[in-house]
């Protein structure tokens, strides 16, 4: 044991039937960063995630495949498990539900809930949505459908195990109640009361038969069924602990907290609850709710075809950039929308000209003026009173918002020091200090901005790990998430200690090109990534020689050029080409191209474009596609 104090906090434990995507990563990235959090706070922070193995849609998802479930499960829970270290996550346990240990956790927990006498046997008719893994009530459909996959649902009647979860309705509508904060946001506390006070709280049927369903853990109490996959999931966050004697569990459940999508609200807000009242196992401290990333104003999902990779988008951006954007994007509990001009957006908006751009005046200020050396400050007049102040003002602000689970507001309060900074270096004018001569003033401004910076890259260092390491060694500091407490740069100023050598220059947050769409989408069309076609496929395209009859600059755009092309039809096509960067209008005028000709026409930058020019393109430059020898204008590649 450390003596420190402690913090825990889970994901989901991820269902395997698919692999992670966005909203996987969103929520593994907000735990890391909460859990940073209160290590900054020096704190002895834990973090469990894992995988749900069990169930009706593994089986079934298994079967199509025609490999075991087990091989499914192992095959996708190392997929979210090989994505932590991606995402910058650290000090995890991960955990996952066909573990023997967890598994032999699960029996005990049900006969401790059985001896109780809250299990009994009974016979159940109901609407059962294989998706969702559970049944529904009639009141609970939506015109006759599943209310979340919006599908026909099987009525099934067969006999099963009931937990008596109505059996504590009453007392869990108490206690949410007398604790306000067990679950946040607001709205969604308000959202389970409404699930308890509908009078549609039944008990949980908590097994599955095997005539029907393998695939599970078996009833320590009865060998013929085994036990529904929720009742079995959310028991993972105790049996990552060691439940019931181990050390891990007396430290960490007291102050254990989940992190969750709103979709999964029920089964955590009561189904949990109710199961650790009748162990008689304390209540976990809070419940976070979070909303979802949409894809053209619709939820993540692999059947629509909107899901985002992540580790795609790392690899373009870099990985601070992904956690900065995903926190200051989403207001916790709301839904989000992802763009990638969005996120470029907040790289050179908030990190390239805010953070990026102060970093690099600072540093070379004090390369110019003192030698790369942190100066002594001299007396603080009120700017300096005043920075100070605010200082303290909004480092409080942003620690308070971010345990609170409110990022974006915490970031917001952290970027108005960053913004109040690079107004007190126009203000203060180093530059003139230094040209009249005025060294002390001069080294109070540079001790002042300097300071500052390092109490910001600190602060940073929970949504920015990589970023923040760089800052602080620009400053000639290191970083220890072992001996770091940002609690105390709320009170005390001037920690930083003069002498030290400081980087030259920075350059921490390149700026991103923000191609507008039609720019995009013809840069698109010369990727050098393209999926495997069958000959049919290339059937579909027709590709035609023709011949430029006029080339001129696009009004709105320094890259591309406006072509007219004769495709021996009855009048030339307008072409927009990204090829201005090779080509001068004058030097291709009458060269033979080939043209794909069946492309759906479309304006680029205002112009209409009625094809697309094939290029050849390697680190040399870039070439116009021609036949060899000159063909009549319309001939067709074949």
């Amino acid at each position: 044991m450390s003596g420190k104090a402690s913090f825990y906090i889970t994901t989901p434990i991820y269902y395997v039937n698919a692999k992670p995507h966005l909203g996987h990563a969103y929520t593994s990235t907000v735990a890391d960063c909460i859990a940073r959090f209160h290590r900054a706070l020096g704190e002895d922070s834990l973090v469990v995630t894992g995988t749900d193995e069990h169930g009706d849609k593994i089986a079934q998802a298994a079967d199509k495949q025609k490999i075991s479930p087990q091989e499914l499960a192992d095959s996708v829970s190392a997929e979210f498990k090989g994505l932590l270290p991606f995402l910058g996550v650290e000090n995890f346990r991960f955990i996952r539900t066909t573990n023997q240990k967890h598994k032999a956790l699960v029996q005990q927990f049900l006969q401790i809930v059985y001896d109780k006498g809250d299990i009994y046997f009974g016979e159940y008719g109901g609407y059962y949505c294989t998706g969702c893994e559970r049944f529904y009530t009639e009141k609970e459909l939506e015109n006759g459908l599943c209310p979340q996959h919006l599908a026909p649902l099987d009525f099934i009647s067969e006999k099963n195990y009931f937990f008596r979860m109505s059996k504590y309705a009453g007392w869990l509508r108490q206690y949410i109640t007398e604790h306000p904060d067990l679950i946040q946001p607001e709205r969604y506390r308000t959202e389970a009361l409404a699930l308890l006070d509908s009078g549609e709280l039944e008990d949980l049927c908590i097994s599955r038969p095997k005539s029907r369903l393998q695939w599970g853990v078996e009833l320590p109490f009865d060998h013929n069924f085994v036990c529904y996959v929720w009742f079995d999931a959310l028991l993972s966050y105790i049996s990552a602990l060691d439940w019931p004697e181990g050390d891990d569990f007396k430290n960490y459940w007291p102050v254990g907290q989940h992190l969750i999508a709103k979709d999964i609200l029920k089964p955590h807000a009561v189904f949990w609850p109710t199961m650790l009242k009748s162990a008689g196992v304390e209540i976990y401290r809070r419940l976070n709710v979070h909303g979802y990333w949409l894809m053209r104003d619709a939820k993540m999902s692999k059947s629509l075809g909107n899901v985002v990779d992540p580790l795609q988008i790392i690899s373009c951006y870099g990985l601070d950039v992904f956690r900065y954007f995903v926190l200051r994007e989403m207001h916790f509990g709301n839904d989000a929308s992802f763009t990638v001009e969005a996120l470029i957006t907040r790289q050179n908006a908030d990190l390239s000209n805010d953070l990026g751009n102060l970093f690099s005046r600072v540093l070379a200020m004090a390369d110019k003026y003192f030698g790369a050396v942190v100066p002594a400050p001299g007396v603080y007049e009120q700017p300096e009173i005043e920075l100070q102040t605010l200082a303290g003002t909004t480092l409080q602000n942003f620690q308070t918002l971010f345990a609170a689970c409110r990022f974006a507001n915490a970031l917001e309060c952290l970027w108005e020091f960053i913004r109040a900074l690079n107004k007190y270096v126009d203000f203060s004018a180093p530059w003139v200090l230094f040209k009249e001569n005025k060294q002390e003033k001069l080294a109070t401004v540079l001790y002042m901005l300097l300071e500052s910076l390092r109490k910001v890259a600190l602060n940073l260092w929970p949504v920015m790990p990589g970023s923040s390491v760089k800052m602080l060694e620009q400053l000639g500091l290191g970083l220890d998430p072992a001996n770091l407490d940002i609690s105390r740069e709320i009170e005390n100023f001037g920690l930083l200690t003069p002498g030290l050598a400081l980087a030259k220059h920075s350059n921490l947050f390149p700026r991103f090109d923000l191609k507008k769409p039609d720019e995009q989408a013809e840069a698109d069309r010369g990727a050098d990534t393209v999926p495997a076609c069958t000959f049919a496929d290339f059937q579909k395209l027709d590709l035609r020689a023709g011949t430029i009859l006029t080339a001129e600059q696009h009004p709105d755009a320094d890259k591309l050029l406006c072509l007219q092309v004769d495709l021996g039809e009855t009048k030339p096509r307008s072409i927009v080409s990204g090829i201005s960067e090779f080509y001068a209008p004058r030097e291709i005028i009458g060269r033979q191209v080939v043209v794909v000709a069946n492309l759906p026409t479309r304006k680029i930058r205002k112009v209409e474009s009625q094809g697309m020019l094939l290029t050849v393109q390697d680190e040399t430059g870039l070439c116009l596609v021609a036949p060899s020898d000159v063909k009549k204008p319309g001939s067709r590649v074949s």
